[in-house]
């Protein structure tokens, strides 16, 4: 799987989104302009240990990133769709990108791709959810549907074990 960031602002959502990409084995791809340095040191606290693992793959804009991954089927994450996530068949190969914490996807893409538009049900009154919780949200929805795949699905206890 792949997770886009279209010009994330805040450092600490794009170094959880980095964490659980390196937890799920998924790529990111972050579109600048970036609000933040990914020197900072609230990436590296978000992320943890786990930045150095991650699949990170900057772009200079949109069209940059749609040029360097020709064919890619993507997902556009927006409060703005009127279809819901668990409503599309993921492909392990899918792109799912969401849209800077203060505005979203420009609308201009997202009129463009209105077939491939997905939200999160919410209540009417709320705006938005938080950028990391989306994403999570939406990507583990597509790894299900995957089944997990090349991922470990069961645990083990530290001290005792299981009855």
């Amino acid at each position: 799987m792949n997770i886009v960031l279209h010009q994330p602002e805040i450092p600490a959502n794009t170094g959880n989104i980095g964490r659980t990409c390196v937890a799920t084995g998924t790529r990111l791809h972050l579109i600048e302009p970036l609000g933040f340095r990914l020197s900072e040191k609230e990436i590296r606290r978000a992320g943890m240990d786990y930045w150095e693992h991650l699949d990170v793959t900057r772009y200079v804009n949109y069209n940059t990133f749609l040029e360097q991954n020709p064919g890619g089927r993507i997902w556009y994450a927006t409060t703005k769709a009127k279809r819901i996530y668990s409503q599309v068949q993921f492909e392990a190969d899918d792109y799912i990108m969401f849209g800077k914490e203060s505005a979203g996807i420009p609308e201009e893409i997202l009129v463009e791709n209105e077939a491939r538009c997905i939200r999160i049900p919410m209540l009417e009154e709320i705006r938005s959810l938080n950028l990391s919780n989306s994403v999570a949200i939406v990507l583990y929805e597509a790894l299900r549907q995957q089944n997990f795949s090349n991922m470990q699905t069961e645990g083990t206890l530290h001290r005792l074990q299981w009855k």
